[in-house]
């Protein structure tokens, strides 16, 4: 406040918590320091958050939306903390996912005369405005205090909208101070206006539906993170049991149906389950839910979708696409979740549904992967050790990686719940920022699984989980080296050679010589992992175990073994990346 009159930047923070966001992320400084300093006397509505980078904060938000569907909120100064979000920002575009960025700018006056940090565009500086519209579904300048209202409307209702993702706000430190009036009531302004219409091929995506389901044909619905941000899983889960359907999901979306359920079939595509592929195999239909189905959720099942009728309930077109001869997809566009709802009334209205039998799966099937032959705890061992040690709600967080293959490929999301994994950019180091955030909205103990590559990049972010003496557990898998880089190098290229090996480190010992208060602990057999996690289950706050683990062990990743099987020498030593079930 000054002189006891609201400003900009209190405006801003009183909007931000009637929305129900109550934590903002970020790192401070000069230019955005003024809406920290509204947070701080928002009454305790919000608590404004410093992170060690800028992109952790971006994925803290990211973290914080994926486990309460609230707005996700970060912030930055100008400069360098401004340039630091881009990685951030675009993964949340390429997720969808609705972020509101607050980047604060120099004072107006001293744009185009040599600010320090100057991105206006201006004599020689450039446009921040022209940098973040490409990676954003808004971008806007408040450069006039009047406009706030209506530009953090646009906004806002651009992360929103069908095909909703991060929307900026670039706010120079003088506006952000000046006094200002109420704003709009946003909650009103945006609030859903009644029905939704009926989406484009409704009608059509219905038909084929219901005829299928009539007959008693086989359906495979392949489900993505759309349904998480839709908040969708009921009307799926009503989906499934009506139509009879088996129930895959993406590799990021693994928490949007029960993982225990008799129809779950388990991870489409390059980190897949083989009873996925052989489900739709034998599937009339095949009918997207909340995914586009890109590359990583299509690898390996592309024949057999060629063969089969395609329905995509996406605000989007479904990437895959028919053969020659195959049938053309249909796309029903429009709310994700009404048109579940309305399909699920379609349904409900036959006069026979599926057989009580129809759509189950039994036994999951898994790719086998040729056994680790050096040292520390064997990927999959290490994933079911972390699986018996989840609590019930707990919410994993996987970084990208051999480490994170294992763990989309072996580990179930517990009941109660959620799984988060950025695919998009797939940025190392993700997870640490997302954990916290997940820690932050919860209150309950979020796991890390990440590579030490992933540490090396944002694991200084554990000094944020100290600070708020957080219930993160941070599982470093070890191996000294970018193991899903070294993989490459010895499947694509000279294997005699290697940029991605490291020296040993030890990253448990060196943690807890830097955060005394931190519990520590190092495994390298699965009994000690497991007594390792006993023991920071029984903490209040955070905690860090390194798993020892071998660089060379091949992940279940399908174009790895796909590799490995080209590189056979003989048709005996030749790897079936099938899979075969596991017990």
């Amino acid at each position: 406040m000054r002189n006891g009159q609201p400003r900009v930047a209190d405006r801003i923070v009183s909007a931000l918590a009637e929305l129900g966001t109550d934590h903002l992320f970020g790192v401070s400084g000069a230019n955005i320091e003024d809406i920290y300093d509204a947070a701080q006397h928002s009454g305790g509505r919000v608590t404004a958050v410093v992170a060690k980078h800028e992109f952790s904060a971006v994925t803290m938000a990211e973290g914080y939306h994926r486990t309460t569907g609230r707005l996700a909120v970060a912030m930055a100064t100008s400069g360098a903390g401004a340039m630091n979000m881009v990685p951030g920002i675009a993964e949340a575009h390429a997720a969808r996912l609705p972020l509101l960025a607050l980047i604060g700018q120099p004072p107006r006056a001293l744009e185009g005369r040599g600010a320090f940090q100057d991105s206006s565009g201006r004599a020689g500086a450039f446009d921040a405005v022209g940098l973040f519209r490409n990676i954003s579904r808004f971008c806007a300048r408040v450069d006039d205090p009047a406009d706030l209202g209506k530009l953090l409307t646009e906004a806002v209702a651009a992360t929103r909208g069908p095909c909703r993702g991060p929307a900026v706000l670039l706010l120079p430190k003088d506006v952000q101070q000046v006094p200002t009036g109420p704003l709009p009531d946003l909650g009103a302004l945006l609030a859903d206006g009644g029905t939704a219409p009926a989406a484009a091929g409704r009608g059509a995506g219905a038909d084929l539906i219901t005829a299928a389901v009539t007959r008693g044909a086989r359906i495979v619905i392949i489900a993505g993170d759309g349904v998480g941000r839709r908040d969708a899983r009921t009307e799926l889960a009503e989906l499934a049991s009506r139509s009879g359907a088996s129930v895959a999901v993406t590799p990021e979306a693994k928490d949007v149906f029960d993982n225990h359920d008799p129809r779950y079939a388990g991870v489409a595509g390059a980190i897949g389950h083989p009873t996925v592929l052989r489900l739709l195999e034998q599937a009339e239909l095949c009918v997207l839910v909340g995914t586009r189905l890109p590359v990583m959720a299509r690898t390996g099942l592309e024949p057999a979708l060629a063969r089969t009728r395609v329905i995509g309930y996406d605000p989007e077109p479904p990437f895959a696409s028919p053969g020659a001869d195959g049938p053309p997809a249909v796309h029903v566009a429009g709310d994700l979740t009404a048109e579940l709802r309305s399909l699920n009334a379609r349904l409900a209205a036959l006069p026979h549904g599926p057989s009580a039998g129809q759509g189950l799966v039994g036994e999951l099937e898994y790719l086998v992967a040729p056994p680790s032959q050096g040292p520390g705890v064997p990927l999959v061992d290490a994933v079911r050790t972390i699986q018996a040690a989840l609590p019930e709600g707990a919410t994993v967080v996987s970084d990208a990686g051999n480490a994170s293959s294992a763990a989309i490929h072996h580990l179930a999301v517990p009941r109660q719940g959620q799984f988060i994994l950025a695919l998009g950019m797939g940025g190392m180091g993700h997870s640490f920022g997302a954990g916290i955030g997940a820690a932050f909205a919860t209150g309950r103990r979020s796991y890390v699984l990440s590579g030490d590559g992933g540490f090396y990049a944002h694991g200084m972010e554990v000094h944020t989980a100290v600070e708020y003496d957080l219930p993160v557990t941070f599982v470093v898998f070890n191996n000294n080296a970018h193991a899903m880089c070294v993989m490459r190098e010895h499947l694509l290229y000279d294997a005699s050679t290697t940029y991605n090996t490291f020296r040993p480190s030890d990253i448990a010992a060196g943690a807890g010589a830097m955060f005394p208060t931190l519990t520590t602990a190092s495994a390298s057999t699965p009994a000690e992992l497991a007594r390792a996690l006993a023991e920071t289950n029984a903490t209040a706050g955070p905690a860090l175990v390194c798993v020892e683990s071998d660089p060379d062990e091949t992940p279940p990743f399908v174009p790895f073994l796909r590799l490995i099987d080209d590189l056979s020498s003989t048709p005996g030593d030749a790897h079936e990346y099938r899979g075969t079930p596991v017990g």
